[in-house]
């Protein structure tokens, strides 16, 4: 399977809030973070920490249960929010 396309820090600071994914456990696009252990209460303390990590703020109309529900939902939102690579 090939790498999934996000950045390392998004997976790195995605593992730290998920309690029942094992270490040897790959992070996939449709991962179900509910599934794995992401409850109401980590998913505000890990939108916190994404936002500080990428520099963005998610606004209020993106905060849904699809938005959390998978990785690849996840990263969708963040790396819409990202400044765009500078043009060369």
């Amino acid at each position: 399977m090939s790498r999934p396309q996000w950045a390392d820090p998004f997976e790195q600071t995605l593992r730290g809030f998920l309690p029942l994914l094992a270490d040897d456990q790959q992070v996939t696009p449709t991962l179900n973070l509910a599934d794995h252990g992401l409850d109401s209460l980590a998913t505000v303390s890990l939108l916190l920490q994404l936002e500080e990590t990428f520099a963005v703020t998610i606004p209020d109309h993106l905060l849904s249960e699809d938005t959390f529900a998978t990785p690849a939902g996840l990263w969708e939102v963040i790396a819409g929010l990202r400044d765009p690579e500078p043009a060369t």
